[in-house]
């Protein structure tokens, strides 16, 4: 890639008068030595994959192969529908949306990880949900997924998207950030102004640690999900209303991997800290263990 920085990032999209979305789709083609209709296509792909893991989770309510978790993406979905949600009914359909494609996941069902299978709905429920809103069509949506992976790009080449080495901030983090900054040129912001919306979601995640109840990806992961998506959405707003990010986004990026660095690895998906360690969650690790691997 021509670019290892968001602020380089930004500067080619200027120079070239091009989208993120758009430079990333000439980037890829260019690294994978295919035609851009070639790479484009198979991100379309992708977004079929995504869109399919909404719908299943939201009518065929998985339980996971634990049972810990299932079913709270309809709950969600149902009570958005037929009352009042706080967040309004587009920002509750988007964290249904998040839920749903998790706890597809948790099911061990098809989903792509974006950037990581423990953040796989955030994407999609941004993604879906804003699409049903506006009418977009799939062609705005795979650009959108272009832009998302030049953004995921430049944080995993300057810091982590792992939650073993950086803690929940790296995957839920790392996700939310790309879904704002993608939804903010998909709603006409300008590279700049999605650059920022990055950096306002990143901020916002700092020090989120990694702590699965069981060393399973479901309590706390499918949740933080659904949360991540609501929280993508206020990035976007934010930047698209002109809020910026005081500290640029690379610095911001930098701080992950500063704070990552030093997370005790308790915190680092390995189960022995945060709610994993809580008696509740010990209690759910013995009675796990007791039952033996789910067939």
């Amino acid at each position: 890639m021509r670019f290892s920085s968001l602020l380089e990032l930004g500067k080619l999209c200027e120079d070239e008068s091009m989208s993120i979305g758009q430079l990333m789709i000439t980037e890829q083609a260019r690294e994978s030595e295919q035609s851009s209709e070639a790479v484009f296509e198979q991100m379309a792909g992708y977004y079929g994959v995504m869109k399919e893991a909404v719908q299943k989770g939201l009518m065929d309510k998985p339980n996971s192969r634990s049972g810990l978790t299932g079913g709270d993406a309809g709950r969600v979905k149902a009570y958005a529908d037929h009352k009042v949600p706080s967040l309004g009914i587009v920002a509750a359909r988007a964290l249904s949306y998040a839920l749903a494609v998790s706890e597809v996941n948790a099911s061990m069902g098809r989903i792509i990880a974006t950037p990581t299978a423990g953040s796989c709905g955030i994407i999609p429920g941004v993604f879906v949900s804003m699409q049903e809103r506006f009418g977009w069509e799939d062609e705005l949506l795979v650009h959108g997924l272009f832009a998302a992976g030049a953004i995921g790009y430049v944080i995993a080449n300057n810091s982590f998207i792992s939650g073993a080495e950086g803690g929940c901030q790296a995957e839920v983090g790392s996700a939310i950030g790309m879904a704002a900054g993608a939804l903010t040129e998909m709603r006409g912001g300008t590279p700049e102004q999605a650059i920022h919306a990055v950096g306002l979601a990143l901020k916002n995640c700092l020090g989120l640690i990694c702590d699965p109840v069981a060393g399973l990806v479901e309590i706390p992961c499918i949740v933080r999900n659904g949360f991540g998506a609501v929280t993508a959405l206020a990035a976007a707003d934010m930047a698209l209303a002109g809020v910026t990010s005081v500290i640029p986004s690379d610095e911001v990026i930098g701080v992950m991997l500063e704070v990552g660095s030093n997370m005790p690895e308790r915190h680092r998906e390995t189960a022995k800290g945060g709610l994993a360690q809580t008696p509740t969650g010990r209690k759910i690790m013995k009675e796990l263990d007791r039952k033996g691997p789910s067939t």
